[in-house]
């Protein structure tokens, strides 16, 4: 049997979920994929396939470029975006949790943001 591609799914454990994502290079330092935020009760990592990805982790700038990984640990605000002239293409190691609170952000459901976050350990700063 043959896994199937991550992209466009989500592999769930009971303690994790990982994605494969991409980050076009319409965001920027200015304009991230996720703004500043802070998840306080779970961490988060990012392994860069292809491009590169800035990341600001607590009051560091970081550059991943392909073949890096950059781990959030809870309690660190954070935010990042496409730091490359191409598309990056990345996995994302999260808690139930977090993939929890960015499926409602999502949903379009009209509620506050930083209603959203608080139901889920997390602030957006």
């Amino acid at each position: 049997m043959d896994a199937p591609p991550l992209h466009g799914t989500r592999l769930e454990g009971e303690d994790f979920v990982i994605v494969e994502w991409r980050a076009g290079t319409d965001t920027s330092r200015e304009r991230p994929v996720a703004g500043l935020h802070v998840h306080h009760e779970d961490d988060e990592a990012w392994y860069v396939l292809e491009g590169t990805l800035g990341f600001r982790v607590g009051e560091e700038v970081v550059v991943a470029p392909a073949g890096s990984a950059v781990l959030v640990p809870k309690g660190t605000p954070h935010s990042y975006w496409n730091a490359g002239e191409v598309e990056a293409r990345y996995v994302l190691v999260m808690s139930p949790r977090t993939a929890a609170l960015v499926a409602e952000l999502h949903s379009g459901s009209g509620e506050s943001y930083a209603e959203i976050f608080r139901r889920h350990a997390s602030e957006l700063l």
